[in-house]
């Protein structure tokens, strides 16, 4: 084991580290792109969502769809831009329906790429224990050949194997949590998105009521 360093038992292993270090890049990469995404995303959607339910109760569609297009890369101005469109013909019913479609097919999309940290996560600790496996094979098939038992002769299969099955749970631990984490957020976001459709279109059926009302009563 003398001169024997940590990198040297990583490539010896080359077979399940290599996939695992692999793995770890593209967990982290994944999640920072999803996470700069999503910055600030929250607090813009409900700010907007209380404007939003304010102008549509007066019935002030050009003024939603004005404060819709300052910000045409947000979840909820994706979701509400075609409805507004559409609420100025369609009823509530139909809106309902399409508003619904448009919040999932936003959602579908924030979600990219977050899959593959739920399988990175559960991947990652198999991949570590075939590592661990083959390198405790590998001890004793030097063990064979070399005719003779002690620790000196397994000691390099066994590290390798041990560090397999480290790296695979460390990238593992880092997944998940990197996952559940960008779980929590993205069902406070459909939350948010949900809020905000629903206001706009209480704050639509208001002003249709008020207006169909002042008509009766004229």
């Amino acid at each position: 084991m003398n001169g024997i360093t940590l990198l040297d038992l990583l490539w010896q292993g080359y077979y399940a580290t290599l996939p695992l270090l692999l793995c770890s890049v593209l967990a982290v990469a994944v999640a920072a792109e999803r996470l700069w995404s999503l910055r600030g995303v929250q607090g813009r959607t409900e700010s907007v969502a209380r404007q939003v339910a304010y102008l549509a109760g007066r019935g002030d569609l050009d003024a939603v769809a004005t404060l819709l297009a300052s910000d045409e890369h947000d979840p909820l101005g994706v979701v509400l831009t075609p409805l507004v469109e559409r609420a100025r013909s369609a009823g509530i019913d139909e809106l309902h329906l399409l508003a619904e479609g448009l919040r999932m097919d936003a959602m579908r999309r924030l979600r990219r790429g977050v899959w593959l940290l739920g399988t990175i996560g559960s991947a990652a600790p198999f991949i570590g224990l075939f590592g661990t496996v083959v390198g405790i094979m590998r001890a004793f098939h030097d063990m064979a050949v070399a005719g003779t038992g002690g620790f000196a002769v397994v000691a390099a299969g066994i590290s390798e194997a041990l560090v397999a099955t480290a790296l695979g749970l460390a990238v593992a631990i880092v997944a998940v949590a990197l996952y559940n984490y960008l779980q929590v957020r993205l069902g406070e976001l459909t939350t948010a998105l949900r809020v905000g459709v629903v206001r706009f279109l209480d704050g639509v059926a208001a002003h249709r009521s008020m207006v169909h009302g002042g008509r009766s009563a004229a």
